[in-house]
């Protein structure tokens, strides 16, 4: 059975609080909440799958520009997470 839309936005905003790295926490957290509820179902696996498939550092090493995004992690969703980090 496919997982409510609703609660899978609410396991991955608690995931985006709670990555065990404050300063991911803060800027994963906070850009969760500001975007998690207008992602499409494509969005959502591609947020989804970050989190799931790459450490706390390496997330926030890329989303700071401080290591280049690799190709196949350079979706819409990391374009907007980087974006972000400037408004941040």
């Amino acid at each position: 059975m496919a997982e409510d839309i609703e609660i899978r936005r609410k396991r991955l905003l608690h995931r985006s609080l709670y990555t065990g790295m404050k300063e991911v926490d803060i800027l994963l957290g906070s850009f969760a909440r500001r975007h998690l509820q207008t992602f499409t179902d494509v969005e959502l696996d591609q947020y989804e799958a970050l989190l799931e498939n790459y450490d706390d550092p390496q997330i926030y090493a890329w989303a700071i520009g401080r290591d280049p995004v690799p190709p196949h992690l350079d979706t819409g969703v990391m374009k907007l997470l980087k974006a972000y980090k400037l408004q941040f």
